[in-house]
């Protein structure tokens, strides 16, 4: 995992990565949003994650405020872990693409309706949803001017 200082990182992806990124963390997180699991007993049966490890990640996600601990063993998502679920639902689109040989093994669908849930990359602007290549990374206001690298990334010309 990488270190809590960001020495050479001032990355939200890098930051996020920190609070979520083990292997167990977001299947944890997963059964939390979609399988309504809050207590450490049905995490721990349900995923076969050994008891120390599953402590220690749920106490992170404590410290972390995703998650608030309960009476007993129970453990809760905040609005800030709750909403971990489209990143879940992201992930989960793109390994059905390239890691599911068989076909998507679960499926997301909108509970009012029963309608297909998926997450797509909008342009706020003209609505387009661009392809991956077509998103280019510009800096934004929490960039640090003084650890930038000599060639700032740019917005591709348009006519």
């Amino acid at each position: 995992m990488l270190g809590r200082t960001y020495e050479n990182e001032n990355c939200s992806a890098a930051r996020a990565l920190e609070l979520v990124g083990e292997r167990w963390s977001l299947l944890i997180i997963r059964n939390a949003v979609f399988a309504g699991m809050t207590r450490f007993s049905d995490f721990e049966r349900r995923l076969g994650i050994a008891p120390n490890i599953l402590a220690k990640r749920l106490d992170g996600f404590v410290a972390d405020g995703l998650m608030e601990r309960r009476e007993g063993r129970e453990y809760v998502l905040t609005e800030k872990g709750r909403e971990l679920g489209t990143v879940i639902v992201a992930l989960t689109e793109w390994g059905d693409r390239w890691a599911a040989p068989q076909g998507p093994p679960i499926l997301y669908e909108h509970e009012g309706c029963g309608g297909p849930v998926h997450v797509r990359v909008c342009c706020e602007d003209c609505g387009l949803q661009p392809a991956a290549a077509d998103v280019v990374a510009v800096y934004g206001p929490g960039s640090d001017p003084q650890r930038r690298p000599p060639r700032a990334p740019s917005r591709p010309r348009t006519a």
